[in-house]
């Protein structure tokens, strides 16, 4: 962790801190380039002689066998009480002489007087002292390139071990602090940090204001717009999810239907009686991949994930702002601003003509909430605005009087458009659940809805700026395109529930709506709605820990 302080303290932290850590291209291929020193040695390490009694000196070969001149043991663990360090050593030459760690780089020898960056011979000196303190004679190192097949020899100089010390002193201090340091400046490092879609430095940058910070519009977009993997939806009853290698497998009535490779899949939602395997779950915990499981007829139940997200330090200051009405309405504030806004966005885009003047109604009510400073008056506010947006919203469905809407009614639904707009915004929570999860909340618990048993708080609190862009955008897509009919939906006790071909059309065009891409208004770059939605509760990370004044609602245009 030394070696990610040298390089940028905030990747330090995210990592040392706050437990976060993705791969990218580059520590893949450092992984793969330790894959011989990874493996521990067998058999006994020589540990270094008593001082001799003539010198003072320790003779770190007196301990060796017979005959042998050095040994090298690879994947050595030491620590130093002293030094308050302790290092997994790729390898460690030990002779008669003294002991040399080596340490492995993945790529080539840099340009430099010196042969080596700066983390990397800090990296190398800090276990130089672990060696000393054992009793080791260590007075250097060496830094084995992997791509130009090079060794760099690095003298432990008193140079380097000060500021090695420094940077150890440095790196506490900051840990110690609770205060993650700001971000890089448009640095070069940026692009090729596996951790740059997490820090969000030029966002974070512009955010804060900056004196350096770019300007609207000219943000660098240094995560891609889209991702590679997707999510698995699992929805034949009976149907049972299963592990083979590195692939998940689909079986039904004993057979093997359909094989998807886990690097492919984000994440699995599973509706009705359909089982996952012990092996499969055990898998995609591992992985990071969360499993969601959903009723037959689409509500949002649970999901499964591996062990709580590392960052307790994000989730000791959300329960705070919750427990602080003044906070938790400032945040809440936020939500439903960005919701009015985005539902007036919508209206304006497809009425034909305001002659109810929902739009003028809307935008004075965006600004009363954003002046409000009492959860009432806010729930109020949106009760209105829902009231308003949804008597235009009803306007807009083409076709039959099937697909009429009166009003929002649910639990169960009782009617085809109620019954969409339910189905769709589960899937919307359960994206958000994901999301606040991989980013380290607890996403039970809220700052505009309040904690009730088994209901994911926080997840509605982030979803309703996203409910007419992604929820409603969809349902209006299906309904107004034909790819909804009357025969996507069956009818019980006047409730109405989609059918299971009803339900593949939803997820299909809900999928396309999360995969397209969208200009983000703030950052001016365009990312998929799916990247937004992480995007949006890293910078809610950002608001609860106090280091941005307020939540960025996303508003379109």
């Amino acid at each position: 962790m030394l070696n990610e302080f040298t390089y940028c303290p905030r990747l330090a932290y995210l990592e040392w801190v706050q437990g976060e850590f993705i791969d990218n291209l580059e520590t893949l291929e450092g992984r793969f380039g330790h894959r011989r020193v990874d493996h521990e040695s067998r058999g006994d390490v020589p540990a270094p002689a008593d001082e001799s009694p003539e010198n003072g000196d320790s003779i770190d070969g007196s301990s060796l066998p017979p005959g042998v001149e050095s040994i090298h043991t690879r994947s050595l663990m030491l620590s130093s009480t002293a030094e308050g360090l302790i290092a997994k050593m790729d390898l460690v030459d030990i002779s008669a002489a003294e002991a040399v760690p080596v340490d492995y780089k993945r790529g080539r020898v840099p340009d430099l007087p010196e042969h080596a960056w700066e983390p990397e011979r800090v990296q190398l000196c800090a276990q130089g002292l672990i060696l000393r303190d054992n009793g080791y004679h260590c007075e250097g190192g060496i830094l084995y390139f992997v791509e130009s097949r090079r060794r760099v020899s690095i003298a432990f100089d008193e140079t380097l071990v000060e500021r090695t010390r420094e940077l150890i002193g440095q790196m506490r201090d900051m840990a110690s602090s609770g205060v993650m340091p700001a971000p890089l400046d448009d640095s070069p490092k940026c692009p090729r940090c596996s951790l740059v879609g997490i820090c969000l430095p030029d966002e974070t940058c512009l955010l804060t204001g900056k004196a350096a910070s770019p300007k609207r519009g000219e943000v660098r977009r240094l995560m891609p717009a889209r991702d590679d993997s997707l999510p698995l939806y699992l929805q034949e009853q009976g149907s049972t999810l299963g592990k083979s290698g590195d692939q998940l497998t689909v079986k039904q009535k004993g057979q093997i239907v359909q094989k998807v490779k886990l690097l492919d899949v984000s994440q699995v939602s599973l509706f009705g009686n359909v089982q996952v395997t012990a092996q499969a779950l055990r898998e995609t915990t591992a992985r990071g991949i969360p499993v969601c499981h959903f009723s037959y007829g689409g509500w949002f139940h649970a999901a499964t994930v591996g062990m709580t997200h590392k960052n307790v330090e994000l989730r000791m200051a959300q329960f705070a702002k919750a427990t602080d009405p003044r906070e938790a309405v400032a945040l809440a504030r936020a939500f439903v601003v960005g919701k009015i806004k985005n539902c007036r966005t919508l209206l304006r885009r497809h009425l034909d003509g305001d002659a109810d003047n929902r739009l003028p109604r809307l935008a004075e009510l965006a600004q009363k909430a954003d002046a409000a400073r009492e959860a009432a008056t806010l729930l109020g506010l949106e009760g209105t605005a829902a009231k308003i947006y949804f008597g235009g919203l009803a306007s807009l469905f083409k076709g039959d009087a099937e697909f009429a809407l009166e009003g929002r009614n649910r639990r169960p639904p009782r009617d085809p458009v109620n019954a969409l707009l339910s189905f769709v915004y589960a899937l919307l929570v359960k994206e958000l659940t994901v999301a606040l999860y991989s980013v380290g909340f607890d996403p039970m618990l809220g700052f505009f809805h309040q904690p009730r048993y088994g209901r994911p708080s926080l997840a509605l609190d982030v979803a309703e700026e996203f409910r007419p862009l992604v929820g409603d955008s969809v349902v209006l897509t299906l309904i107004n395109n034909g790819e909804i009919t009357a025969c996507s939906f069956v009818r019980r006790a006047g409730a109405v529930a989609l059918t299971p071909a009803g339900r593949r059309a939803v997820i299909a065009a809900f999928e396309r709506r999360m995969d397209t891409l969208v200009t983000h208004p703030l950052f001016g770059y365009r990312i998929s709605y799916r990247r937004i939605l992480e995007v949006q509760s890293r910078l809610l990370a950002r608001t609860v820990l106090g280091e941005l004044e307020g939540y960025p609602s996303f508003c379109t245009r």
